[in-house]
């Protein structure tokens, strides 16, 4: 487990500011080992090693172009040349250009030996075995050259870089089927409370369904983690504390409930039992002021949540999703999601003491150069679910007592691309 150096540690009993509670989290999520995965898994995933092409691309001289090989010097407008033969893709030339001929030939065709430039088929009237070119030739025109695009032992993608649909097709040119990626956090998810019970179940009284289990399980895919959902746990120590210890042997842990000053909220004290070190219990925001962040002892990261339901999504998307990404090979810079101006379609009522982090949708103006727009549903109640559907932003409004109007800019994280 990695030591803190001295004063570095926040005061557990402190209230952090959400700034500060992310920079304790982010200093003990280091990225995870690696896994070799199929390329055709791999998209997603952050490169663990560099890598070095075997090979060049193109693999030999071809034509970019449905048209005729020449040799440049003997292309005169209206001069006719004998066509002798035709090159397909994937089919090479078997003898080399003649000296005063031409070769008809398709794109990605390799060049003939002796030929220097194509002449496009849009360019060319051929008839009789002959062709005519309405435009003359210079030395390398449309031609693909061996090696111009990927050449031998070029590092053609660094270690930390994110698989993309361009880097995939790359590594597929290059005859890579495995690739050496981040390996995915599994994430134990672990749901607290008498009240509680499983969603096929029809509740009694005083009893909801755990709906969190299932959010958190969706956001924890969303991350690239591998979630772990166990059973309901009761408000009991001994069930409190044999289920977390089957949930810390997962690279992370996320309970949800439990967390806060009632009576008969045990997660805290019975983690402390176990060994897990708490680095901070409370952040100065709204929803998701009851919020734990602790170290398993062997290094393992433990995330207490709300139990109300937007609390607890809203706390993963600013604390914990950042840290799934770092675990997975992510840059510190990579973590979290675009901080944008956005500007108040609807007015809004702050917070008196805390940061509001509210759920807004955000939308884009047809108007050139127009602010983004921000719609602030009324109802932002921790314990409100709908106010989680729809909605694609997160508005970071500051504590205050007056209410900020319509036309107000504010910063907002973009949980969707707008």
């Amino acid at each position: 487990m990695k030591s803190d150096p001295p004063g570095s540690r926040p005061d557990p009993d402190r209230m952090l500011t959400p700034q500060e509670a992310l920079a304790a989290i982010l200093r003990h999520a280091e990225p995870l080992g690696g896994e070799q995965v199929e390329l055709s898994r791999s998209l997603g995933r952050v490169l663990r090693q560099s890598v070095r092409s075997g090979r060049v691309l193109p693999p030999w001289d071809n034509s970019a172009m449905d048209g005729y090989a020449v040799r440049a010097a003997e292309v005169a407008v209206g001069l006719p040349l004998p066509v002798r033969g035709v090159i397909a893709a994937g089919h090479p030339a078997t003898v080399e250009l003649a000296p005063g001929a031409t070769m008809r030939i398709m794109t990605g065709a390799p060049l003939p030996k002796g030929a220097d430039a194509v002449i496009m088929r849009e360019e060319a009237q051929e008839q009789g075995g002959e062709v005519r070119f309405t435009a003359t030739a210079s030395v390398g025109q449309h031609i693909r050259y061996a090696g111009e695009d990927i050449a031998l032992g070029e590092e053609i993608l660094r270690a930390g870089a994110l698989l993309g649909p361009g880097e995939v097709g790359l590594l597929a040119a290059l005859g890579r089927t495995l690739v050496e990626v981040y390996r995915q956090p599994r994430v134990a998810i672990v749901s607290t409370g008498d009240e509680l019970v499983p969603a096929d179940v029809q509740p009694g009284p005083g009893q909801i369904v755990n709906s969190n289990s299932h959010a958190l399980s969706a956001q924890i895919l969303e991350a690239g983690g591998v979630p772990i959902v166990l059973p309901i746990v009761r408000d009991d120590r001994a069930l409190l504390r044999q289920t977390f210890v089957e949930a810390l042997r997962a690279d992370v842990m996320v309970s949800s409930g439990g967390v806060s000053v009632g009576e008969f909220d045990y997660v805290r004290e019975v983690l402390a039992e176990l060994g897990v070190v708490e680095e901070f219990a409370r952040v100065a925001m709204k929803p998701g002021k009851p919020l734990t962040f602790s170290r398993a002892p062997n290094g393992n990261l433990c995330f207490g949540l709300p139990g109300n339901p937007a609390s607890s999504m809203v706390s993963f998307e600013l604390f914990v999703r950042p840290a799934l990404r770092r675990l997975q090979g992510h840059g510190l810079a990579a973590v979290g999601r675009p901080l944008v101006p956005v500007q108040l379609a609807t007015s809004v009522v702050p917070d008196r003491t805390r940061p509001h982090f509210a759920r807004a949708r955000v939308s884009r103006s047809p108007e050139p150069g127009a602010p983004l727009l921000a719609h602030v549903p009324e109802k932002q109640g921790s314990g409100m679910l709908r106010s989680m559907v729809g909605i694609n932003a997160l508005l970071h409004v500051p504590p205050g007592a007056a209410s900020l109007p319509v036309g107000a800019t504010l910063p907002a994280t973009l949980l969707t691309v707008v």
